[in-house]
């Protein structure tokens, strides 16, 4: 029962790990103060450009793929269900919450559930993924992107899985989640207000990512 509860809080720690407040610190700048203010890889890519904004996305993936894959073997379970899963979702909350910042001021979970997900179910994350490209793509839009890729994901789990397991509950439970934090960007959206990848904070007031 303790190396259980040490595992959760470990899942919870490494999700936690504050990469693009760090990233942030090395180039002198509060991320926090700066664009969107939000602490993830797309504030990162608008401010301190594409390659340390890839650095936090692969790196907040693997905060969320880590503990999927390691934790499970570190208190002698079987990976995936339900352990694994478990981990993930805790990784997720820590990118959200992280205890390093007061629980306030995290991402948005997109990368660190793409992580999660790569682990737990590499073909559905995938087909997420493509979406998100596709439509970033097209729209320029990382929000409206990261809301498709959070529709295709429980879809393309349910295809796999052939019905309504456990699995595909949670993909749809972190795909809802995924639209709750980009609320505010939903809200953008329909007003025709949310910044598109490559325009300046000039050209559209009140932008966030």
């Amino acid at each position: 029962m303790l190396a259980q509860a040490a595992a959760l809080c470990a899942a919870y720690v490494i999700g936690s790990f504050p990469t693009a407040y760090l990233v942030g610190r090395v180039n002198d700048v509060d991320l926090r103060t700066v664009g969107s203010g939000n602490l993830g890889a797309t504030n990162v890519f608008r401010t301190l450009g594409w390659k340390w904004g890839l650095l936090v996305y692969v790196v907040d993936g693997l905060k969320g793929a880590f503990p999927v894959l390691w934790l499970p073997g570190a208190i002698g379970m079987a990976a995936g269900w339900p352990w694994g899963v478990v981990f993930g979702l805790l990784a997720i909350l820590g990118h959200v919450r992280p205890v390093f910042l007061m629980g306030k001021g995290g991402g948005k979970g997109v990368a660190t559930a793409s992580g999660v997900f790569i682990a737990l179910a590499p073909v559905p994350a995938l087909c997420a993924m493509i979406g998100f490209v596709i439509v970033v793509a097209i729209s320029r839009y990382v929000s409206l992107g990261s809301l498709v890729g959070a529709v295709v994901l429980p879809v393309a789990l349910m295809l796999q899985e052939g019905a309504v397991t456990p699995l595909v509950l949670v993909g749809a439970a972190v795909g809802a989640f995924v639209f709750w934090t980009h609320r505010e960007n939903i809200g953008r959206l329909r007003r025709g207000e949310e910044r598109r990848i490559g325009r300046s904070s000039s050209t559209t007031s009140g932008g966030r990512a």
